[in-house]
């Protein structure tokens, strides 16, 4: 391994991606060391650093009316604090055994090798782009960088048409749905499942499209598509599925994302089950002594099953990169797991979401109860009080929280937090139940919803008994 003892210099860290975990490893390991002693190289292929790819939609949609408003840390910044960014710059391959990586221009083509010490891998996710025809015509766009909502907001300049067709109804799918509404478009989701937001159970799941039909878009379930038929231009025209074709002057891509793992797998590095690196509790890839990962590129551990899952959210990436750049810069931090906290809304609908869904628990063989109160965001004689709908799934046994979704107005996303808390505590509904949580009429009934539903579930598990 070509080392910093045999080149005779200062330690160096590469690092493969310029946004969350990739810059936040890279800050964190100059505050542990100064460039006398470290040596900061990070390649990113895009045009920008350090940005919020959560706040794309918001950005699409005008409520960002500024793109650099979405950059926390610009290149010229991540500079000035002696970490070497390269812009336009994408790695290639991977030497583990010689230390080393091999980095293309994407401007000029030029390639060339650089010797690394340490290394970080922070390559994020890739859209879903199904083998389709016409899924590469002009018109369609995946939206996963600020390169890509860039593209995206061009076309729409561009486009004199006012149709527009969002492929999938995740959290992206949903978002760039209003956005496109914001906008001014007629929008059409085709979505692949029962209901919209996989990530809630069906029924909670109808609540939002209820919302979404509300705002007017119109909602196609059950649909897989089969082709994107393209017009005599080449550009997209329509989006076809078995049964009908959906014109579409522009065509949102909102499938799902991928672990970005093709540099790893062709490194010979671990794979989990879904794709992502795996790594041990400090980030350090299994079986590599000088290489970490971490963000949307590995699998984590889902503290309430057990098992290794792929969740690809800024959250965890901002957390890796502190702890990858700690053990990077010669400290010892750990990454402990997640429960798979989630929130998001649709106009001014807000949805939430953490820990098991039905299917989850019954794929690990839980047994459990699940349950469904209706409340409101404050006391219900107060003004402004909104409806909120809560799901619970509760141990059977144990009693020990499982998972908790969250549908309604102003006040109920942000709730789920009360649960993410006690589902990382390990906690029972029964001591959910029993929380000191704060009231007065203007923020919560006396009971708070997701008390409301830890007591019917706890009266649920009692009798089961």
């Amino acid at each position: 391994m070509n080392t910093s003892a045999a080149r005779g210099a200062r330690e160096r860290l590469v690092v493969i991606g310029g946004d969350a975990a990739g810059m936040s490893a890279a800050s964190q390991a100059r505050r542990m060391k100064g460039p006398d002693e470290l040596e900061i190289v990070a390649f990113e292929r895009g045009h920008f650093t350090s940005y919020s790819a959560c706040g794309i939609p918001y950005w699409v949609g005008g409520d960002v009316d500024d793109r650099d408003r979405l950059i926390a840390r610009t290149p010229e910044e991540h500079r000035a604090r002696d970490i070497d960014v390269r812009l336009r710059t994408e790695v290639t391959e991977i030497d583990v055994d010689r230390g080393r990586v091999r980095a293309r221009d994407l401007e000029s083509g030029a390639e060339a090798w650089t010797s690394y010490d340490k290394l970080v891998i922070a390559t994020g996710a890739r859209p879903v782009r199904p083998d389709l025809p016409g899924i590469d015509a002009p018109g369609v766009h995946g939206v996963q960088t600020l390169d890509d909502g860039q593209a995206l907001l061009d076309t729409l300049a561009r486009t004199e048409g006012r149709r527009a067709v969002v492929v999938g109804a995740g959290y992206i799918g949903v978002e760039m749905a209003e956005a496109l509404i914001n906008r001014g478009y007629e929008v059409t989701v085709v979505n692949r499942g029962r209901e919209p937001m996989a990530t809630l159970d069906p029924d909670m799941g109808r609540l939002v499209r209820e919302a979404m039909t509300g705002l007017g878009i119109t909602m196609v379930d059950d649909a897989e598509v089969t082709a994107l038929p393209t017009g005599a231009d080449g550009r997209v025209r329509a989006v076809a599925t078995a049964d009908a074709e959906y014109p579409a002057d522009v065509v949102v891509l909102g499938i799902g994302v991928r672990p970005e793992n093709t540099l790893a797998r062709d490194a010979g590095l671990p794979l989990g089950d879904h794709g992502g690196l795996l790594t041990d509790r400090s980030l350090r890839v299994r079986g590599q002594e000088n290489v970490w990962a971490g963000g949307d590129c590995v699998e984590v551990l889902d503290l309430v099953s057990g098992q290794l899952r792929h969740i690809p959210l800024g959250t965890h990436a901002n957390k890796h990169g502190q702890i990858i750049g700690t053990n990077a810069g010669g400290g010892y931090a750990t990454f402990p797991g997640v429960v798979g906290t989630a929130v998001s809304k649709v106009c001014d609908l807000e949805i939430a979401r953490t820990g098991l869904r039905e299917k989850d628990a019954h794929r690990v063989g839980l047994r459990f109860e699940a349950v469904t109160i209706e409340s409101t965001s404050r006391a219900g004689y107060y003004p402004n009080a909104a409806p909120m709908t809560v799901k619970m799934l509760a141990e059977l046994g144990t009693g020990r929280l499982l998972g908790v979704q969250i549908v309604g107005r102003e006040g109920a996303g942000k709730r789920v937090d009360i649960a993410a808390v006690a589902l990382t505590a390990g906690m029972t509904v029964h001591q959910v139940a029993a929380l000191d949580l704060g009231y007065a009429p203007p923020f919560s009934p006396v009971w708070d919803p997701v008390q409301v539903a830890a007591r019917k579930a706890a009266t649920r598990i009692t009798a089961s008994r």
